[in-house]
């Protein structure tokens, strides 16, 4: 049976957000080290010490993004993607009996 929705469309989808994500990476990294190293700043409040931790641990929440994303490729159907593309490139034709 036919899927009813586009997996191509899915998948097309996946890959903008994909490019998203990667290219907000090397930012984040760098407001880690910043975070990290405020850390670091003489006589700082624990209260701040926890509020820069929770900050360093929500940037590290990226991998999460990255294996949802993962997730979405894997969930769609086999073959589905290629065979949506050659209907796309031949044209849909019903079949004949």
């Amino acid at each position: 049976m036919p899927i009813r929705w586009s997996a191509l469309k899915v998948s097309e989808a996946i890959d903008m957000a994909e490019e998203f994500v990667k290219e907000s990476a090397e930012p984040l990294e760098q407001a880690k080290i910043v975070a990290t190293e405020a850390r670091k700043i003489a006589n700082l409040p624990g209260y701040l010490d926890q509020r820069l931790v929770r900050l360093i641990c929500q940037i590290e929440r990226i991998d999460s993004v990255k294996e949802a994303i993962e997730a979405v490729r894997k969930d769609l159907p086999d073959g589905a993607i290629e065979a949506e593309r050659n209907t796309l490139r031949h044209g849909d034709q019903t079949a004949l009996m």
